[in-house]
């Protein structure tokens, strides 16, 4: 199973992301899900550092990713940008769970 941590700060502001595990859906190569959480959550990572400048703290390994924002970004824009962003990864995610959700669980977690 997948699990997918949404790193909340008190104010419910989206700080970073953890995704662990494979879905095991099927085998390596034909996941679907695996493949889908990847594009979602590796895309958001990349789209974030594109479109807003802000560069993540990002690490992946075999069946993990975590991604986490820097304490403070160059514009109050730039941050609101990623925030909707990361509220989009929210939205596509849930998505994926709700088709799947034998194999993938998401959870916010509070920092």
């Amino acid at each position: 199973m997948i699990i997918v941590s949404i790193l909340r700060r008190k104010n419910n502001d989206i700080a970073g992301f953890k995704v662990e595990g494979h879905a095991g859906y099927a085998k390596a190569g034909e996941d679907i899900v695996c493949a889908g959480v990847s594009a979602v959550t590796v895309g958001t990572v990349n789209s974030i550092e594109a479109l807003t400048g802000i560069v993540m703290d990002s690490r992946m390994k075999n069946g993990f990713l975590s991604a986490d924002l820097p304490d403070t970004v160059d514009t109050e824009e730039a941050g609101a940008q990623a925030q909707l962003l990361l509220a989009s990864l929210v939205v596509m995610l849930k998505s994926i769970e709700e088709s799947y959700g034998k194999y993938i669980q998401i959870q916010d977690v509070i920092i």
